[in-house]
This record gives structure tokens, C-alpha cells and sequence, in this order.
């Protein structure tokens, strides 16, 4: 398999992460956004919002949109599971991976500080402000979803999680821990997040999670 990714793009972390917990081997094909790599037509052509992560099987199929491609790969490689196996346990996964992919994410990407800045013309602090504030938001959300989710699961007498659902992997942790190195770079303040970031360095006690943050990729570069 091919990847089509850039090192500090969240959405390309969350695919890199799911790769490593399932052991999957695949080639690090690295685009630039910040130099418009993705805009080039070899590549816009591929896919037709032009973004990344893609992902090309082994039969030259390209897969866009990093939830789509976690969920392929969770079906085509089973084990280990992305996605737990009772329905209302995989919503409750799903649902907190849409608060970030879904909520968060969206409002403080690339495209959306350029406009920012070229559009609108918000300088630096302007910008830094407003995705400081919606990752905040969102990730306040994201505490008390998991502060919930904890109360229901100690009602049916389930034992306390130690990453967003459980004790494995799933989807919810491949979408939280790309936002949280994302919110570090933003220099948010991660205070009165105790569950999020417990899940988080959680995480990052695991080899798959280290091994596919942005410092370990090929293009990794300063800032």
C-alpha cells in the first residue's frame, strides 16, 4: 500500500496510527501542504477534493478521507479491532471520533487559516485565537462525552476505561491523539482535561502511537 500524507496533518495521523496498530506495511509518500504538493495535478487528479491522507491498495484502488480509510482497513484486517463488536458500543466510539474529525478538526485546518488570513485578513493572533478557542470548546466536549461514557459504563458494570472506550486501541483514540498534538502546537492550555489526557498519554505508552507521530516521519521538519 501507498499513503499519501504530510507529517503534521491530523487527519494523515490518524491513518498512520491504525496502520501501526495493525501492522500493516505501507509506503510514506510525503506531500508538502504547506507548499502546495497536493494542488499539483498528478496528485489533484487521484482524488477530488485534492487533500490528504490517500490511501492506494495493493490493487491501485485509492481510498480518500481519513475515517473511511480507518474503517477499510478495520474490516479488510479485523485484527486487532478498531471498532468494538456491540453496537451500541461501537456508536459510543464513533461518536466520540465525529467530535473530533467532525467538530474540532475541521474548524482550525489549513484551509480554513488561510482563509482566515487571505480572506478575511485576521493576522497571526487573530487566527491563533480562533483555533485556540474551537479546539478548547471541542475538546471540553470530548471531556465530558468521556465523563459520561464512564458513568454508563460503571452502571453496567464494566470496568473503567483506560483509553477512550476500554483498554485497546480504537477509533476514538486514532482521532483524539492527532487533535491533542495539534492543540500543542496551537500552545493551548490542556488543563481540567484530566480523562482526555489520561487517555492521551496512554496513548503515547504505546509503540503504534509513538511510532506514527509526526517527529518519526520521514518529512518531519521543525514547527
Amino acid at each position: 500500500m501507498q499513503l499519501y500524507n504530510y507529517h503534521h496533518s491530523s487527519a494523515s495521523f490518524r491513518v498512520r496510527i491504525a496502520l501501526q496498530i495493525k501492522g500493516l506495511d505501507y509506503d510514506y509518500l510525503a506531500l508538502h501542504l504547506i507548499q502546495g504538493e497536493h494542488k499539483t495535478p498528478e496528485f489533484a487528479s487521484r482524488v477530488g477534493d485534492a487533500l490528504v491522507p490517500l490511501l492506494v491498495t495493493d490493487d491501485g484502488t485509492a481510498l480518500a478521507q481519513s475515517m473511511a480509510i480507518i474503517e477499510y482497513l478495520d474490516e479488510t484486517c479485523p485484527d486487532p479491532a478498531l471498532l468494538p463488536a456491540p453496537p451500541i458500543e461501537r456508536a459510543r466510539v464513533r461518536a466520540l471520533a465525529q467530535m473530533v474529525a467532525c467538530e474540532i478538526h475541521p474548524l482550525n485546518n489549513l484551509r480554513v487559516r488561510k482563509y482566515l488570513a487571505r480572506t478575511l485578513g485576521a493576522d497571526e493572533e487573530a487566527r491563533n485565537a480562533w483555533c485556540q478557542h474551537w479546539v478548547r470548546s471541542g475538546l471540553e466536549a470530548f471531556e465530558r462525552q468521556l465523563a459520561l461514557f464512564a458513568r454508563e459504563r460503571a452502571a453496567q458494570g464494566l470496568a473503567p476505561s483506560v483509553l477512550c472506550w476500554g483498554a485497546q486501541p480504537t477509533l476514538a483514540d486514532c482521532c483524539l491523539v492527532p487533535q491533542i498534538f495539534n492543540g500543542q502546537r496551537l500552545n493551548l492550555s490542556l488543563d481540567g482535561l484530566p480523562r482526555t489526557m489520561d487517555v492521551f498519554h496512554a496513548c503515547m505508552a504505546l509503540p503504534a502511537f509513538r511510532k506514527a507521530q509526526p517527529s518519526a516521519c520521514p518529512d518531519n521538519e521543525p514547527g
